[in-house]
């Protein structure tokens, strides 16, 4: 069997992308679409841009071979599953928490035919129907945290293989997934569900295992990362963010080889309230072994924008949160998110974004146009 892998969106679908590539590499070849028998396409929606981007890549997927099936999964098809379900008979949707098995049953399914002496191709073998929906239409979008939100299960795949066919000296390790958070323009912690993390001795194992294998560094992902709470345990004593990166930097620290640099480690994008002393202190004596990096998420510099974004810090609590890391960490560089045109933003608002994005010496800014998502808060609202 050949299969393609199309990745759209963030840091934790390319990880995502990944797994599947390896969980498919057990049983057949990876290959360009056009040469596929399966095609999996894992999607986004978090801005109306990326879910064109997300449509145009399965149709083209449908195009590019006449018998491949495709495979939908991810957060665009969590939200409106219907959609893509009613694009081509040979679309399969599957929601993230049932992907692992979806793949699994290909697999188990071409390796039947195989040893049958028909072709493993999943062209011939009926569409594998996943545990409950994938998620809902736009009709009933709350639906989709419910089935979006599950224990994070990673620990079955051999980390070498986690990354796919060929391995580079920087990988991603997921160790949380969902969001409790209810930003007014954002559909993502919809399609995502609750805020689940992975149990701190798992993530120990997965990044050991790349150290040994001589990775470079080891990227943390998250849809909220900040939130990460071993296990999902929601009592004071389990370990957070900043426990999880000491104990990696310690279990790491010799797994590498002589003449070598031991693994470092990145964040790749924390939540302004979510940066605590403990991680600031952290990075501050971790010598370089965690990246003198973080993306903080600003949205906006104007305070009353920020309350009807729903964003849990004010524009003096950001700017004083930026002086502290500068203070304890004086070559950090920060990188940011900045939304322009939030319906109802003034003129004089939007400067004041411009004035806190100077006083914080960003060193990158992804400034994007306000993206109305259907469902959200933030799309009842009108421009006065």
């Amino acid at each position: 069997m050949n299969f393609a892998v199309v990745n759209l969106g963030c840091k934790v679908n390319r990880v995502e992308s990944d797994d599947a590539a390896a969980r498919l590499a057990a049983c057949g070849v990876e290959t360009p679409e056009a040469e596929a028998d399966l095609i999996v396409v894992n999607t986004c929606t978090v801005t109306g841009e990326a879910e064109k981007k997300t449509r145009k890549a399965v149709r083209r997927a449908l195009r590019a071979n006449d018998r491949a099936r495709v495979l939908v999964t991810g957060c665009a098809a969590a939200i409106d599953a219907v959609f893509y379900e009613a694009l081509d008979a040979r679309v399969t949707v599957v929601g993230k928490a049932q992907l692992a098995d979806a793949i699994r049953d290909w697999c188990e399914a071409c390796s039947s035919r195989s040893a049958a002496g028909e072709p493993a191709d999943p062209a011939n073998v009926s569409a594998v129907q996943a545990e409950g929906p994938a998620g809902p239409s736009r009709g009933a979008a709350r639906g989709a945290s419910e089935t979006a939100c599950a224990p994070i299960e990673q620990g079955d795949v051999a980390p070498l293989l986690h990354i796919g066919s060929g391995f580079r000296t920087r990988v991603g390790v997921k160790v949380q997934d969902g969001c409790d958070n209810a930003c007014t323009y954002c559909i993502v912690h919809v399609a995502r569900g609750r805020a689940t993390s992975r149990p701190a001795d798992e993530v120990v194992r997965e990044c050991a295992a790349y150290a040994r294998a001589g990775a470079g560094e080891i990227v943390l992902t998250g849809i909220n990362l900040g939130s990460y709470c071993d296990g999902g345990r929601r009592d004071p004593s389990a370990t957070r963010l900043a426990g999880l990166l000491r104990r990696l930097l310690d279990e790491t620290a010799d797994l590498h080889e002589p003449g070598a640099l031991p693994v470092r480690f990145r964040i790749s994008s924390v939540e302004p309230r979510d940066v605590d002393d403990a991680l600031i202190d952290l990075l501050a004596a971790a010598d370089g072994r965690v990246c003198r990096h973080l993306h903080l998420p600003l949205q906006a510099g104007s305070s009353k924008v920020l309350r009807e974004m729903a964003r849990p810090y004010d524009a003096e609590r950001f700017r004083a949160l930026v002086e502290r890391l500068y203070a304890a960490v004086p070559e950090l560089a920060l990188s940011t998110d900045i939304i322009a045109g939030f319906p109802g933003e003034t003129d004089a608002e939007f400067q004041e974004t411009l004035d806190l994005a100077r006083a914080c010496r960003f060193a990158k800014i992804h400034a994007f146009p306000y993206s109305r998502r259907a469902g959200t808060p933030a799309a009842a609202r009108a421009d006065p």
